[in-house]
């Protein structure tokens, strides 16, 4: 299933002081969350450098699966 850009994913976390929970995210780490908004930053661009010979869609197969 394919989100829109503008869509926020909340996470709630049932039990926490049960079970408690820690999100990462690019190496950084919050321990014992309730709650994780997930949503897109429009502010972070990259660019993506690929072989003009060769698909994207080819490249993931390839690493994938082969």
């Amino acid at each position: 299933m394919a989100l829109g850009e503008r869509v926020i994913v909340a996470c709630d976390v049932l039990e926490a002081n049960k079970r408690p929970v820690s999100a990462v995210a690019d190496h950084y780490e919050i321990r014992n969350v309730t709650r994780v908004d997930i949503a897109m930053n429009h502010a972070t661009g990259c660019v993506l450098l690929r072989d003009s010979g060769h698909s994207l869609e080819e490249r993931i197969l390839r690493e994938q699966f082969g």
